[in-house]
């Protein structure tokens, strides 16, 4: 008889995700003890042996409760029982109220969590990191974009694979996965965090998501990951045009053509703006759509405005027919 459905389903997933890593290359398991990356673990730590992989784990103390010192031990334990090796536990500062830039409580969770997990993969010479979202967190995610109005980009949701990091369980339900604890007698951590309704995301799991499952039917959080991964094909091939336009518009001069950034479409357009804002030094997760349409309004509604303040120092400005990205303190006048 073979292995209960569910760790079946999660099983094949991380397999699927891993096709294509070369023989004895290290792959890790990000793990907080919960259900989602504790399934996940045990998946790697099944199929990696017979991908010809070495399995190994890491899970982050992000300090933010009492005890989560003990917590990030116990996660590791689990980790090493499964037979995970290396294991390693990072403990992290996370950004707060005072802080400058302070994007909120979860967006600086994960922005030091990235940053440890970038660490321990180049430490350890890892060829992947398995993360243990699932379809329940996919769905989510496109609801909270949609009603903070982030865009397409940000409907289009996390994708399965970016850089080093594998997501294998964004097809997988959130339930799926707590079956398949149970069925190997895996007891997971239930993070309050997750219960509580302070964050978006707890109100957007627990209230709205049943809320819409009520009154539209079964069905609705597949129908969002579904509309995630619609619109990453759709991103994916106008990333390809903006990337072709940006080629064509290079020349040995500073900055952009506005005549040619002009030609282009409003989407392709929006988004070598984006990338040039990226290239000069702007953070990603700082950079919003209004910074994006004050750059397109020197382009196409130009009317002596002097330059568009951007996050990181960096300042767009128009001259000479010419887009420019420079940092603030090197713009001539500033």
């Amino acid at each position: 008889m073979g292995p209960h459905p569910a760790v079946a389903a999660v099983r094949l997933a991380v397999r699927r995700a891993l096709a294509g890593t070369g023989p004895g290359q290290l792959v890790l398991a990000a793990c907080s003890g919960g259900a989602d990356s504790v399934a996940l673990a045990a998946a790697l730590a099944f199929e990696a042996p017979r991908l010809g992989l070495r399995a190994g784990g890491v899970t982050v103390d992000h300090g933010l409760q009492p005890g989560s010192a003990g917590q990030a031990s116990r996660a590791a334990a689990v980790l090493t029982g499964l037979g995970l090796d290396p294991v390693r536990t990072v403990r992290v500062t996370v950004a707060g109220p005072g802080d400058p830039g302070y994007p909120g409580p979860e967006a600086a969770a994960r922005a030091a969590r990235y940053a440890a997990l970038d660490e321990v993969v180049q430490a350890e010479q890892a060829a992947a990191i398995l993360l243990g979202h699932t379809l329940d967190d996919q769905a989510e995610t496109v609801l909270l974009g949609l009603a903070r109005g982030s865009g397409a980009r940000s409907l289009a949701g996390m994708p399965p694979r970016a850089g080093c990091y594998l997501r294998p369980l964004l097809e997988v339900r959130r339930a799926q996965t707590a079956a398949a604890c149970a069925a190997q007698g895996l007891v997971p951590w239930a993070d309050p965090h997750n219960a509580d309704p302070g964050y978006a995301r707890v109100r957007v799991r627990e209230r709205l998501l049943p809320a819409l499952e009520a009154e539209l039917g079964p069905g609705v959080a597949q129908a969002l990951a579904r509309t995630a991964r619609q619109l990453r094909q759709d991103g994916a091939a106008l990333d390809e045009l903006a990337a072709a336009a940006a080629g064509q518009l290079a020349d040995d001069q500073p900055g952009l053509s506005v005549a040619g950034l002009a030609e282009l479409s409003a989407a392709v357009r929006a988004r070598v703006l984006r990338d040039a804002a990226l290239a000069a030094g702007t953070p990603g997760g700082a950079l919003a759509e209004r910074h994006i349409t004050e750059l397109d309004a020197l382009v196409t509604g130009w009317h002596g405005q002097r330059w568009v303040e951007l996050p990181g120092g960096v300042r767009g400005q128009r001259r000479c027919g010419r887009l420019i990205f420079r940092h603030s303190d090197v713009i001539e006048g500033a």
